[in-house]
């Protein structure tokens, strides 16, 4: 049950796939909230004092309670609000079991070898190593899709369930990073069930809000390069 009083912040950054997280199932509860953006390069006293431990975002603050880490942020959110809207990890113990196991999946494969490959270029000798990684990752990914979606149109089946969230909040980092070494991983001779999924991903309602663009991103990247050279 939901609690009465509901006062919600959300600290984060607007770049953060970690914290689009969040923000989607928040988005899929019908939960109004307010964003706290943190400015780059920089912690507040309020995350710092939020999250003592990690000090990351995002950090979810419930009525004064801080709640930490991406995912456990996001379960917290369906427990909390399990009346409102349907459920976002699967109802039953199996399916919620392997939609975990691909979300450690992703959160091994997917953000660092992002976060190289938007720092190198098409000439770089790591490029292709990285590149190669990620390709891996969403084959992996690909075949994960065809099973765990049982034919329908989501990872959670007819709606966008916790794996949807986990592997989405990735995808305008990897479409920048396609821009960024000019390599297509989005590719649907490659992995087609993939791609028409983040297709659907993206458009949903609960998500084309907070989806940074690819464009952004890159400009994003190239300033924050620009300032570390210049140093």
């Amino acid at each position: 049950m939901a609690a009465e009083k509901n006062e919600i912040k959300l600290i984060g950054a607007w770049n953060s796939p970690f914290v689009m997280r969040p923000r989607i199932a928040l988005n899929l509860k019908g939960v109004a909230y307010e964003m706290l953006q943190e400015t780059d390069g920089k912690k507040s006293d309020l995350l710092l004092k939020s999250n003592p431990v990690y000090k990351k975002i995002p950090v979810l603050i419930h009525n004064g309670k801080p709640i930490c880490e991406s995912m456990i942020i996001v379960e917290y959110i369906d427990e909390t609000w399990s009346s409102d809207r349907a459920s976002i990890l699967p109802s039953d113990s199996y399916d919620r079991a392997i939609a975990r196991f691909w979300t450690a999946f992703v959160d091994d494969k997917i953000p660092n070898t992002n976060r190289k490959l938007r720092t190198l270029t098409k000439e770089s000798e790591e490029t292709e190593v990285e590149a190669e990684k990620l390709t891996a990752a969403l084959q992996s990914l690909e075949e994960a899709f065809q099973k765990c979606s049982k034919g329908k149109i989501f990872f959670g089946g007819d709606d966008i369930g916790y794996l949807d969230i986990a592997f989405g909040s990735h995808l305008a980092w990897i479409k920048a990073v396609e821009k960024i070494v000019e390599i297509k991983f989005l590719d649907k001779k490659k992995i087609p069930s993939l791609v028409a999924w983040s297709e659907r991903f993206c458009a949903h309602g609960a998500v084309k809000e907070v989806m940074p663009e690819a464009d952004k991103l890159v400009e994003f990247i190239k300033a924050r390069l620009s300032a570390s050279s210049a140093k």
